[in-house]
């Protein structure tokens, strides 16, 4: 694994999208879309005023300084808006693997291919640049959107992690796990990624 990339500005585009480090001033464009409870209603908080968003900007920044996670503004490029946020997290060297996740989409930004595009950049860069072995994705088990979503990325289902994490209200909240690895990586992108190859 190519830890060293992790500690650079990682910039990756294709027509559709742009990812730029989460440092950005752009950062602060987050607050135009980031209000909205359904955007976080399976993300275990939510971010619902100014202090909301400085804590989550903070927290992300963080994270990435202790060596988490490495996050990322999603920029569509259509409009040049900061269309939402992703991140390679849950980052582990020794095993070589990593999760992306933690993505969210303004409204106007839903359902409209952004995610897959995204995804592309950051499961191709993962592991053809940052050579991870493992790539897992998860969504809540009521999150059936995104679980829809993760399937059609060729991911495999794994199962069900239950009590996986307590949210911001105090329940806890159960995972579906599902993952892409190295050796099915080719295929994947050939059945699943062929407008952007």
């Amino acid at each position: 694994m190519n830890s060293e990339i992790l500690q650079s500005d990682i910039i990756l585009e294709n027509e559709k999208v742009l990812l730029i480090p989460f440092e950005s001033e752009r950062n602060k464009e987050l607050k135009e879309i980031i209000f909205d409870d359904d955007v976080w209603k399976y993300m275990g908080m939510y971010v619902r005023n100014d202090q909301n968003l400085e804590n989550y900007i903070k927290s992300t920044l963080k994270q990435k300084a202790d060596g988490i996670c490495y996050p990322f503004l999603i920029i569509d490029k259509a409009t040049n808006k900061v269309a939402g946020s992703t991140r390679y997290g849950y980052l582990n060297h020794a095993s070589q693997k990593c999760e992306i996740g933690w993505t969210w989409y303004g409204k106007a930004f839903q359902g409209t291919g952004l995610n897959k595009a995204c995804k592309f950049e950051l499961l191709n860069f993962g592991f053809e640049q940052i050579q991870f072995r493992r790539i897992q994705f998860s969504a809540d088990l009521e999150n059936i959107r995104s679980q829809k979503a993760i399937a059609k990325l060729g991911a495999v289902k794994e199962g069900i992690f239950r009590n996986n994490y307590v949210d911001s209200e105090g329940k806890s909240k159960d995972d579906v796990y599902f993952s892409i690895i190295s050796e099915e990586w080719e295929k994947t992108k050939k059945e699943y990624f062929s407008e952007f190859i």
